[in-house]
């Protein structure tokens, strides 16, 4: 039988496979009815602040539409501008190969894809096994909310479990057209290197993903992803990671020194030091191979730096950014 997560597919519409820069978006209603990243640094957690709601109760990563004659505030011109110049900057794609192993596929999904994957994310985040503040077992929480689809990472063990244990949820399935992405891009990488130590992209059937809301304050340390299973490890089987929303400030490196990590700063614009990369919202990270153990982390989040469609179309909470890590146990 044919795989169903077979890269030949190229964007979430399922349609045949064409070049990065002719990356086609979804249809309207490919993902209308479809119903992310590792350990934190301790050091670097203190508390909540993507809002005070109860552990309990689904965090919202769009903002409720107004009820009865209650106006919004619309954003400012600075906002729209900028929002608009990163919408532009979007039709100028590119791949970077950052180290060996490590890939950034500038700006490589759509506005309209990244709109479908903000709504089926919401829907799945407001239901069982939906975003969530995580923390640790010393009480510890994380700047950031938390949905696992596939299997649940637990941060009090590092371990991946089958139901979430603060609440039993059970984790939610991964949509298969995020899978068709996630496809498209690794074979689409292979146009810069081969992840080495890899194997070929048709045999990566991620399982995982891990799906990470970040406010203006919101915030990871550095960390390694060493939670998958040993041949997973060994085999350098890739992290792959869209970025959605607001900009982000990521850092990679060797190790948790952050003054000799490198910058990636998930942003639209002009370069503005010999080692920050400047991106935008549709990016898309891999990194394994000899990358796979590779420290990163994000250190800061930049507001009104969303493309302005997206929004307007999905009330996505700015400032904030959406993350999400797929991998194969």
């Amino acid at each position: 039988m044919e795989n169903p997560h077979s890269p030949s597919q190229n964007s979430i519409d399922g349609g045949h496979r064409t070049s990065l820069t002719n990356h086609h978006p979804v249809t309207p209603s490919t993902l209308s009815s479809s119903s992310v990243d590792a350990v934190e640094n301790k050091k670097s957690m203190k508390k909540d602040d993507c809002g005070s709601e109860a552990k309990t109760k689904p965090f919202d990563i769009c903002t409720p539409k107004p009820s009865g004659g209650v106006s919004v505030l619309k954003p400012s011109l600075f906002a729209v501008n900028r929002g608009k110049r990163n919408e532009m900057k979007q039709s100028s794609k590119e791949i970077v190969l950052l180290r060996p192993g490590m890939v950034l596929l500038k700006g490589y999904i759509s506005i309209t894809d990244q709109v479908k994957i903000v709504k089926v994310c919401r829907e799945l985040g407001l239901g069982d096994g939906g975003f969530y503040q995580p923390d640790y077992d010393d009480k510890t929480t994380l700047h950031l909310k938390m949905m696992c689809l596939g299997k649940n990472w637990d941060p009090q063990t590092n371990k991946y479990v089958d139901q979430r244990p603060s609440d039993g949820s059970v984790p939610p399935k991964i949509p298969p057209e995020f899978l068709t992405l996630v496809h498209s891009a690794l074979e689409d990488s292979h146009s810069v290197t081969r992840l080495s130590n890899s194997k070929p992209p048709f045999t990566f059937l991620p399982d995982i993903c891990i799906v990470n809301f970040y406010s203006q304050k919101g915030r990871l340390g550095l960390h390694q992803d060493k939670a998958e299973s040993k041949p997973s490890l060994s085999a350098g089987l890739p992290v792959v990671s869209f970025s959605i929303g607001n900009s982000a400030e990521f850092l990679y490196g060797d190790g948790r020194d952050v003054d000799k990590a490198n910058k990636v700063v998930l942003e639209s614009g002009d370069v503005d030091k010999a080692n920050k990369v400047v991106l935008e919202s549709g990016d898309v990270l891999i990194f394994g191979g000899k990358a796979r153990n590779v420290f990163h982390g994000v250190s800061a989040i930049k507001p009104d730096s969303s493309p302005i469609s997206l929004i307007t179309d999905t009330n996505l909470r700015n400032p904030g950014r959406l993350n999400l890590t797929f991998r194969q146990y």
